[in-house]
């Protein structure tokens, strides 16, 4: 049985973090930190976890937890992750954003390289059993050759676009970002905030792949609505196309259309949440079982996506396509403000 921690359990998606181990066979939830003792005691009383801390250095050192879910703002990613490689923190989910500029993605990437420590971040929404079902369609080749893919979301880069990028991902595995294009708008979600989400209110943008596919991404209001619903966060939707048909997913509904045959049907967004969230979990330790199962939201791969971010930013900003992997300023944030102010 691992013994698995939080740290950060003040807000954001803590809560789905912790009520996801009731669907979890190989671990429990041991400890949990936090800065904020009154936030940490009405947590661990929800949740009924003894141990709690103010300091998640103190935990690692003494509670030696085996997984670490990292549920903090993205300007600390790097020195948690660094506290875990020193205390033996065997694995590590995070939440996205992974980093928030050029400076940071680089200082992660360059940690990457010697870690011991197995990181992946929390793309829950690649486990959810209707994304896993539509894409091991594609995977199995039932749409035929690959083509093109569509992905949008509500919400902006940093926010939701970060988990449309590793949607593009997951239904092309095998795909290698050769170059970008991109287009951005409006400066408040470049404004600072605590949860340090930095990234324009929207954003387009064309990606070619070294085999030829294309994808396109869009974020923010200019994208596509998928309920008449005002709330911004439950947009997400990505379709992929092929010679021989098409899956299209979205947060509350899905439809395929494979050799001429159409299938469609609706889900409930919160119940395969948290089942992607307990399975998502269940891959880590597979992992660390075997390290041979890499776990598909490795840091690795997250990293290749954040890049591809970082070269929308910097094909915004010299209005001209960019070859990936970029090699990123690093201040691209200050820059955008300073250019769409």
């Amino acid at each position: 049985m691992y013994k698995c921690a939080i740290v950060g359990v003040g807000g954001g998606r803590a809560k789905g973090h912790a009520e996801a181990y009731q669907h979890i066979d190989r671990g429990r939830l041991t400890a949990i930190s936090t800065r904020d003792r009154s936030k940490l005691d009405d947590f661990g009383d929800q949740f009924g976890v003894a141990a709690r801390y103010t300091d998640y250095r103190e935990m690692f050192a003494q509670e030696r937890p085996d997984l670490v879910h990292v549920n903090t703002p993205p300007d600390v990613r790097i020195e948690v992750f660094e506290a875990a490689e020193e205390y033996g923190v065997a694995a590590v989910l995070v939440e996205k954003p992974l980093a928030i500029d050029g400076g940071d993605y680089r200082a992660i990437n360059a940690f990457a390289q010697g870690a011991k420590t197995k990181i992946a971040v929390n793309h829950q929404l690649h486990f959810h059993p209707r994304r896993q079902h539509l894409q091991q369609l594609v995977a199995d080749g039932q749409i035929g050759q690959l083509r093109f893919i569509d992905a949008s979301c509500g919400m902006n880069l940093a926010y939701q676009g970060t988990h449309a990028l590793q949607a593009v991902g997951a239904f092309h595995p095998q795909g290698v970002p050769a170059q970008v294009l991109g287009q951005v708008a409006g400066a408040d979600g470049l404004q600072d905030t605590p949860r340090k989400h930095f990234a324009p209110d929207q954003c387009a943008a064309a990606i070619a792949f070294t085999d030829g596919v294309r994808a396109q991404l869009v974020s923010g209001p200019f994208a596509p609505r998928v309920l008449d619903d005002e709330r911004t966060n439950v947009h997400k939707r990505i379709a992929v196309y092929g010679s021989h048909g098409y899956v299209h997913w979205t947060m509350w509904s899905w439809e395929t259309l494979i050799d001429g045959k159409t299938d469609s049907g609706t889900h409930q967004y919160p119940a395969e949440d948290i089942l992607g969230q307990a399975a998502m979990t269940e891959a880590m330790f597979d992992w660390l079982e075997d390290d041979k199962r890499v776990h598909p939201l490795n840091l690795q791969a997250s990293l290749r996506d954040f890049n591809t971010m970082l070269g929308i930013y910097q094909s915004a900003l010299g209005r001209t396509p960019v070859d990936l992997p970029c090699e990123p300023e690093a201040d691209l944030v200050g820059q955008l403000q300073a250019a769409l102010a």
